[in-house]
């Protein structure tokens, strides 16, 4: 009889006696005991292989020297982080732990995330300063100069509070000619960052409508959190694309933002922004008044410089000679008129004389004839005497303009503008041959409009 095995009963009996777990049951009991015990977790490492996915989820690997766990920052909790994420940055995390069902993996689902060494808020800080350094934001050469006279200001602030109040009344108390245009913004917390920007923007944009010459921007004192807006990457390039300076006053003298360094300038608080804005009318009075000192100063400088100039040619070979000349022919002139006019005198009394003594001589007799004839004799002869001077002196004046051309063409200045020069010595003195000169002495030439310094290369040849 073929011998009969016997049932493998202990295999049948273990898995009769014990529950068996799909993958699916197990995976969930897993997942419950997990996520239920590891809730509430902080852990620290370092990020490596972090990706930023078009959903806004943020995937990253949390590592020490001996063990690494997935991780990823969902966008819901990654929106409210100031700073951004790197590789090899070492950070602490809050969050719990989740697991993938399908694949069977675990990963810690992070809420929240700060970095180790330097606070959030300074990291981001300084991330977002070196971006903008590096396109150029902070350059000193797309700085541009305040207006002197600013016609209207734009101010981007808040409403309430002592800030807008100190800057209007200093505008007001220095020069209250500058008309202002405020625009009210929250300073501080969620959403205050887009409206200084749109602020800056909508001021920018009709600049040229209202006449707006420069835009402050700025708030008063505060905690770092409080002043974080200032920080804001939208606000920073708002300022960089103004049509006209902007002044940032944001907080006291010690606290910089990003936007001290993009705008064009910074002032230590809202009230020197103010300050800087507003020149004071009496400064500007004195200004003027130091401006017209000085044009005046330059004119008494430039007058002595042309009467020793003057006094130079007079002095220098020839030239005098010509003055003197010029000078006689002058008075020379003058005393031929004099004569003339002496000698015309004299005729015309001699013969007012003659006309008296005739008129007495005639009164006892009736001599009118012969009185109308000499009467028309001599008012002949006075026009011949009249049209004779007046010939003479026109024939004298001729002659004096003649020889003044000639005294002209002869003058050394009309010889210098002809081409000719003047050479000079170190000391002034004129040099009158070139056998005189050695090699490498400076002289000085005299053209008809300046004088020009020269050194000798090579002698007479």
């Amino acid at each position: 009889m073929p011998r009969r095995t016997r049932p493998n009963n202990l295999t049948l009996s273990l898995f009769a006696e014990n529950p068996v777990l799909s993958v699916s049951e197990l995976t969930a009991d897993i997942k419950t005991a997990l996520e239920a015990d590891f809730h509430d977790l902080y852990v620290q490492g370092e990020i490596s292989n972090f990706k930023k996915y078009p959903s806004g989820h943020w995937y990253f690997t949390l590592k020490d020297a001996n063990a690494q766990i997935s991780a990823v920052f969902f966008r819901n909790w990654n929106r409210l982080l100031r700073f951004d994420p790197e590789n090899g940055l070492e950070v602490r995390v809050r969050g719990r732990l989740s697991v993938w069902e399908k694949s069977g993996n675990y990963q810690l689902n992070v809420e929240s995330m700060e970095p180790v060494g330097v606070g959030a808020l300074q990291l981001a800080f300084e991330q977002l300063a070196r971006k903008l350094q590096e396109e150029g934001l902070f350059d000193e050469e797309r700085k541009r100069p305040l207006p002197v006279l600013p016609r209207k200001v734009g101010i981007v602030t808040s409403r309430q509070g002592a800030v807008i109040q100190d800057m209007l009344n200093i505008l007001g108390r220095r020069n209250s000619s500058i008309d202002v245009l405020v625009a009210p913004v929250r300073v501080q917390g969620a959403g205050a960052a887009v409206e200084i920007a749109q602020a800056i923007k909508t001021l920018s944009d009709n600049a040229a409508k209202f006449g707006i010459d420069a835009i402050i921007v700025g708030r008063g004192g505060g905690s770092a959190e409080d002043l974080w807006a200032f920080n804001e990457e939208i606000v920073a390039r708002a300022i960089h694309a103004s049509k006209v300076p902007v002044i940032s006053a944001v907080g006291h003298e010690t606290d910089y933002t990003i936007a001290d360094f993009v705008a064009d300038l910074r002032a230590p608080t809202p009230s020197a922004a103010a300050e800087l804005v507003g020149t004071e009318a009496e400064e500007l009075r004195a200004h003027v008044e130091g401006l017209l000192a000085h044009l005046g100063r330059a004119m008494d400088y430039y007058l002595l410089q042309r009467r020793h100039e003057l006094r130079d040619l007079i002095e220098s070979q020839g030239f005098a000679e010509t003055i003197g000349t010029i000078i006689k022919l002058g008075s020379r002139v003058r005393e031929l008129e004099l004569r003339a006019s002496m000698a015309l005198k004299n005729n015309l009394h001699h013969a007012k004389l003659r006309v008296e003594a005739a008129h007495r001589h005639l009164t006892s007799a009736d001599w009118r004839v012969p009185l109308a004839v000499a009467e028309a004799q001599l008012q002949v002869s006075h026009q011949r005497l009249e049209r004779a001077m007046q010939a003479k002196i026109e024939r004298k004046w001729h002659q004096l303009s003649l020889t003044t051309g000639k005294l002209e063409m002869l003058s050394p200045l009309s010889v210098l503008s002809r081409g000719y020069t003047i050479v000079r010595d170190q000391t002034g003195q004129l040099i009158p041959n070139g056998a005189t000169l050695q090699l490498g002495q400076k002289i000085t030439l005299r053209f008809g409009d300046g004088d020009v310094g020269c050194q000798v290369t090579e002698p007479l040849k």
